[in-house]
């Protein structure tokens, strides 16, 4: 009877140890979280305390959606009030894309 050889130790089992990820908290960009003053158009419909521009999209949204202006065929077109009109630049309807575009131009 032949003896047996030792087994030979396999480098894959040493390899799938992988080091553990390090975590890291994302820190919010400071020119977002900067309070803007909006002008007389945008207060109406957002206040007139400063606000940072990502409130103040927020509260934009909360304002289109208590009523109902966005467009019931193609959700991607805001149709505008009168309050939201003097945003938009007297534009009676804007994509969501262009009114992020108008309503930064409000903000100082």
């Amino acid at each position: 009877m032949a003896a047996k050889k030792p087994a030979k130790k396999t480098v894959k089992a040493a390899a799938k140890a992988k080091p553990a990820k390090k975590t890291t908290t994302r820190k919010p960009n400071a020119a977002f979280m900067k309070p803007l003053q909006p002008d007389e158009a945008l207060s109406e419909v957002v206040g007139s305390k400063p606000l940072p521009r990502t409130e103040v999209t927020k509260k934009l949204w909360a304002y289109i959606k208590k009523n109902d202006l966005q467009d019931k065929k193609n959700r991607r077109m805001i149709n505008a009030d009168v309050a939201l009109k003097k945003v938009f630049g007297g534009k009676a309807q804007v994509n969501m894309f262009e009114m992020t575009k108008l309503v930064n131009k409000r903000l100082a």
